[in-house]
Order: structure tokens, then C-alpha cells, then sequence
């Protein structure tokens, strides 16, 4: 193990702990490289912005209330090299306070404001420090996740409305929308400032679905929390469940066997298939052409039939297994690129029609720029010329040469629509080329040992990183030493996302919003955790 001194991000006020080059138990000797270092909140600015320079993105900031402190993990990483850097911050609980890392990175300005609201942490010289979980009915001073926080006071009215920006002007008037929908849809309150039907500023404001889902991860052991992890996000079973588990086996040293972890890889392109049908078909029904729209809706019926021979739930719940996965069937390849086929037909007639096209093509623009700023991830980001992926940057399994990853470079609709189209062709391209020669059945194992011991620069914890069908989606667990979870972070790239959906609609027209908002499809569930 190379000495602190010699680390390339090493400050003489740091508090060495890197673990670069130790391995859990029975942990492979590849491991990518693996970094953990406390630092004081003097140096953390500098810290973080050294990361960022060498290419790290910030995945992840997740407070946690230690029996004798706060302390905040801000986990780095970077694509190709799967290098991954934590950083760990240990604040005064009487006085809990950091610098803000806002203005070097937007995401981290997010993560700081929903600590404040859960956590009580102060982030100093925030340029936005606005309420972003709290809403006006929430007790003053009391932060739900801390350990301290006991029952809920009782709710009234303390904070007020929220201080939306108003833009003022000649002309200019507000549309509220929501946050009670019509039709199916979770709640979420959409402030619009516009002229005549020019969106001048779009304000969304969401976590009206709080659920606390975190803080049920704590205590269980982590079989007993699969279920909670395939509900995180309806539509994201698969993707949501096999962070949690890769990051429980990278806590605990436990290998999956290569074939377990290419069913795994399966049930991810399964899932991110009849979710990309469905998105595809619901854009055609926004710009008016609603055969399409149900021509859509029968093959994602297909896939929801697939998806439930395969593991028995249209919604693949019970795929994913601790160390490994369960196909009750194959996916037949014939059936899948008879449906492929069908589907580049059902592309190619929303794209020849002329009223289709015309509403897609330079709708909501999202630069490369912007969404470089604002650390979009997934189809958004792939559609705005981000070549990112987590199949690639990060894998869990080897999918050459199957994959393909798509990006284009207008970041409108009609952008986000082919990447959509593009990837499922992917899609089935990696499941016809993992089922070759597979038989069903089991490919799991979860060995009932104790985790092994923690080390002793802090507890036993893990990582884990998977492409969801929106996006990257991280998932990083602390474990106790009876083996229960202690404190589970999940990040949705909806979390990501959703500050992309306002840049993008500046300059488009009222009307547009539902379309525009269709084209990034974020999660509402995945997000207000």
C-alpha cells in the first residue's frame, strides 16, 4: 500500500485513510482502485476541486449521523478507469457546518441543500440556499434523518410559501400547474413566467412524495431490504435493485460469478426496452398522433408479457438477487428482433410524418454546455453530445461487441426521441448476444457469513454503479458489524435531470411543456426519496 505522502491528492491537513490498493475479503486483485480519505472542512473545497479536474464527476454526497458526529461522504468518480474517491467529512453535531462546493460543482449545491433540510448541516456561502425537501408544513428544526429527531412534532404552517422568483415585466403573467395533475401522474408544482405563450422561466418544485425511504433501509439486513429497493422507483425495479446489490457485495467482498452477473445485465436491457417503447409512443401521443401512440402500446405489451415469462413479474421484480439473478425463462431472439423490427417501423412513420417531425425537431434545446453544467446523465446527456455511459465507464459485466452508444448533438425532442429508438436497437443487440447458448434457472449465491470486519479507518461500505434506463444510478451502502445497514444513499438520474427540464424550456411556448417534459421523462418517485 503506497504511503499518504506520496498520494497524489494528499494535503498535509488531511487525515490520511486511503485504502487504495486493500482489498476486502475475497475481493478480486483487479479491483479498481478505491480511495477514502477524511478531510477537514478547511481543505475541502480544494479537495473536491482537484477531483473534479482530473475528470471525476461527483456521484454522490450523503450525510450520516455517526453515535458521535455528522459526517458527510462525497463519493467521486471516474469514467473508463472506474476509479472511485470518497471523501469524508466529519462535522461538530452541536454546530454542523461546511463549505458549500456549489459554485464548483451544481450538483453538490443539491445534495447540500437536501442535507440541510434532513440533516440540519449548514452549508456556508450556498449562492442558493433555498428550502429544497422541506416543504411550509414541515416543524421548524426538525430533521427526520438524523437519530436524534423522535417523533414528528406536530405540522403546521412555519416556513410560508415558497419564494418563488417572480419575473416581472410588461406582459408578463404566471401559470401555475400542479401539483395535483389530471391523469396518472406523481405531483409535482410547475411555476411558468411567461409572454403571450414565451416561457420567460419555468420553476419546478417537487418532493411533494417524501417518503423517507432511506431511512427504512436502516436496520435490515439486506435481503430483508430487496423489496424496498425494487420500489424505489416503479418503473426502475431492475436498475435501482442492482445498485443496491452491487453495492452491498462491493461492502462485503462477495464475487458473482460471471454468468449470474450476465443475467443481470439482461434484465437491465429488458427494463430499459418496454420503458423506451413506452416513452417513444407517449411523445407521438403529445405532438397529436395518437395511433401511433397505441401502436406503441401493443409492443410494449409484449415486452410486459416477456418480462413477466422471464421472471414472472412484468415488472422483472425478482430478477435481481443478492449475488446473482433468477431467469425462470430465456428470452426467445427471434421473438426479440421480430419486435425490433416492428418497432424501427413505428420510428420510421413518426419521423416521416411532416406535424410529428416539425414539433419534435428544435423543440427545448439542451446544450452541451448546460448539460455538461448541470451533470445530466442518461439519454439526456447522450442527446445533448455527452458520450456517457455506465455499461462502459463502469461495468459490471463485459458487453462488447454488442454495445453502442448513441449520442447526438442538438438536444432537442427529436434528439432525445432517436436516442431513445438507437438504444433499443442496442438493447436487443446485448440480450440476443448474452442468451446465446443460456439456460435458465438460478445463478445466485448469497454465502450466510458475517460481513468481514470493518476497517479501522471507519465502517464496512460499499458502492454501487449501474446504467438505469433514464441514467446512472448509484446506490452506496454503510453496513453495521452484525451485518445490517446502517445507511443506504440511492441517487436517481432524475435527481440529476430534473434542473435540465427548466433550461431547456426557456424561449419554447407553453403548449410545449408537456411534450418537452414527456422527451426527459424524469422520476418523481426515484427523486423525492
Amino acid at each position: 500500500m503506497s504511503s499518504p505522502d506520496h498520494h497524489p491528492h494528499h494535503h498535509p491537513h488531511d487525515r490520511p485513510t486511503d485504502r487504495a490498493d486493500q482489498q476486502p475479503a475475497g475481493q478480486p486483485a483487479d479491483r479498481p482502485e478505491r480511495t477514502r480519505t477524511e478531510v477537514d472542512t478547511g481543505v475541502l473545497p480544494g479537495r473536491a476541486a482537484a477531483l473534479l479536474g482530473e475528470g471525476f464527476r461527483l456521484a454522490l454526497a450523503a450525510a450520516h449521523h455517526d453515535p458521535d458526529a455528522l459526517r458527510v461522504v462525497y463519493l467521486f468518480t471516474q469514467a473508463g478507469t472506474d476509479r472511485r474517491a470518497e471523501l469524508h467529512v466529519r462535522l461538530d453535531p452541536a454546530d454542523p457546518a461546511l463549505p458549500s462546493l456549489a459554485r464548483i460543482s451544481f450538483p453538490a449545491g443539491r445534495f447540500e441543500r437536501e442535507m440541510h433540510d434532513l440533516y440540519g448541516i449548514v452549508p456556508h456561502n450556498h449562492p442558493l440556499p433555498r428550502r429544497l425537501v422541506r416543504h411550509h408544513h414541515w416543524p421548524r428544526g426538525w430533521y427526520p434523518m438524523r437519530n436524534d429527531a423522535g417523533p414528528p412534532p406536530q405540522f403546521g404552517d412555519p416556513e410560508g410559501p415558497y419564494p418563488f422568483v417572480q419575473v416581472q415585466g410588461p406582459g408578463v403573467y404566471e401559470i401555475a400547474v400542479g401539483p395535483v395533475h389530471a391523469g396518472m401522474i406523481e405531483p409535482g408544482h410547475f411555476r411558468f413566467s411567461v409572454v403571450g405563450e414565451t416561457i420567460l422561466k419555468l420553476k419546478a418544485r417537487l418532493w411533494f412524495v417524501h417518503k423517507g425511504i432511506e431511512k427504512l433501509f436502516q436496520g435490515r439486513p439486506p435481503a430483508d431490504a430487496l423489496p424496498l429497493a425494487e420500489r424505489v422507483s416503479g418503473d426502475t425495479t431492475v436498475g435501482h435493485t442492482l445498485a443496491f446489490c452491487l453495492a452491498v457485495e462491493d461492502a462485503t467482498g462477495v464475487q458473482v460469478a460471471p454468468g449470474a452477473q450476465r443475467a443481470r445485465a439482461i434484465l437491465l436491457e429488458l427494463e430499459r426496452l418496454y420503458n423506451h417503447v413506452t416513452d417513444l409512443g407517449a411523445l407521438c401521443n403529445d405532438a397529436g398522433h395518437s395511433i401511433l401512440n397505441a401502436q406503441f402500446g401493443r409492443v410494449r405489451e409484449q415486452l410486459l408479457r416477456l418480462n413477466a415469462h422471464v421472471t414472472g413479474h412484468r415488472l422483472l421484480r425478482g430478477g435481481v438477487r443478492l449475488g446473482g439473478a433468477t431467469l425462470r425463462a430465456i428470452p426467445d431472439p427471434q421473438k426479440l428482433r421480430s419486435i425490433g423490427t416492428d418497432i424501427a417501423e413505428l420510428v420510421e412513420l413518426a419521423l416521416g410524418h411532416t406535424v410529428v417531425a416539425d414539433r419534435f425537431t428544435g423543440t427545448a434545446p439542451l446544450s452541451t454546455q448546460a448539460a455538461r453544467d448541470l451533470g445530466a446523465l442518461g439519454y439526456v446527456a447522450r442527446a445533448s453530445g455527452l458520450d456517457t455511459d455506465a455499461r462502459r465507464d463502469h461495468p459490471f459485466t463485459d458487453l462488447r461487441p454488442a454495445l453502442t452508444i448513441p449520442t447526438a448533438d442538438t438536444g432537442d425532442v427529436l434528439a432525445r426521441f432517436h436516442i431513445r429508438a438507437r438504444e433499443i436497437t442496442t438493447s436487443i443487440a446485448i440480450i440476443n448476444d448474452l442468451t446465446y447458448g443460456r439456460n435458465p434457472g438460478l445463478a445466485t449465491y448469497w454465502p450466510p457469513l458475517a460481513p468481514p470486519a470493518a476497517p479501522p479507518d471507519g465502517p464496512l461500505s460499499g458502492a454501487g454503479i449501474v446504467e438505469g434506463w433514464r441514467g446512472t444510478i448509484v446506490h452506496r451502502v454503510e453496513l453495521a458489524p452484525d451485518g445490517t445497514l446502517t445507511r443506504t444513499k440511492i441517487v436517481d438520474p432524475s435527481f440529476f435531470n430534473w434542473p435540465a427540464v427548466p433550461v431547456a424550456l426557456k424561449g419554447a411556448i407553453v403548449p410545449d411543456f408537456p411534450l418537452v417534459n414527456k422527451s426527459f421523462n424524469l422520476s418523481y418517485a426515484g427523486n423525492d426519496l
